[in-house]
């Protein structure tokens, strides 16, 4: 694998682990003001309520626990690295470029399966 790709890997690696983190504190923040609130929140016409945000941090915690294992996927491949999945051709570099993780070239990206 070609070093600057690799170190893109590893620094996007960084990046979502700093945002996995964030995510949890901002769970227990959430967890913590439902617990230490009498409101009824459900009802509480200036804002979301803690249901929901904590829906929405639960969510984008799963999401990014996936894009972690896509980037360790893609770290795991090595040489294979920025090989389509389906035609076994090469995925170009602005792709890779705009998405580290992805797993197929433009043209079978855009052709239905």
């Amino acid at each position: 694998m070609d070093p600057d790709l690799h170190a893109r890997l590893e620094a996007a690696l960084a990046d979502n682990a700093e945002q996995l983190a964030a995510l949890h504190r901002q769970h227990e923040e959430v967890v913590a003001a439902s617990r230490d609130s009498n409101a009824d929140d459900e009802h509480d016409p200036e804002g979301a309520t803690i249901a929901f945000e904590r829906q929405q941090v639960v969510a984008l915690t799963e999401q990014l626990r996936r894009s972690r294992e896509d980037l360790l996927r893609a770290l795991e491949q090595g040489d294979g690295y920025g090989t389509c999945e389906r035609c076994g051709g090469a995925i170009g570099a602005e792709r890779l470029e705009a998405r580290p993780t992805a797993r197929t070239c433009m043209a079978c990206a855009s052709r239905r399966r």
